[in-house]
């Protein structure tokens, strides 16, 4: 069996010879989401800023998370990391990367 046929009995569990244990459940794209930040604020410690992007991967999800990396005054220039959570497709934590630090104040305008 390939990995082709993996990856495809696991996104279908009515496939034949396929035993109900193997199954994985995907989470949905909120799930996802939501996993992504929490893993991420549970690894580093940080205030979480909210979800930036997320995005669906041939073996599970791309999620961007904003971090709070250092409160400043005014609030409005606290240092800010944009940080990459790499999921699998049951919502487990592959890995993360911060891509992007940068004031609140002076983020992307586009």
């Amino acid at each position: 069996m390939t990995d082709e046929d993996v990856r495809a009995r696991r996104r279908d569990p009515t496939a034949e010879d396929y035993p109900d244990e193997e199954y994985v459940e995907p989470v949905t794209a909120a799930e996802a989401a939501r996993a992504g930040l929490r893993q991420l604020v549970e690894l580093t410690g940080r205030e979480p800023s909210g979800t930036t992007s997320l995005e669906a991967t041939e073996d599970g999800w791309l999620v961007g998370v904003e971090l709070v990396e250092a409160h400043r005054i005014p609030a409005s220039v606290d240092l800010l990391g944009l940080y990459e959570v790499e999921l699998d497709i049951e919502g487990g934590l592959l890995g993360y990367r911060r891509v992007r630090r940068y004031q609140r104040g002076k983020g992307e305008v586009g």
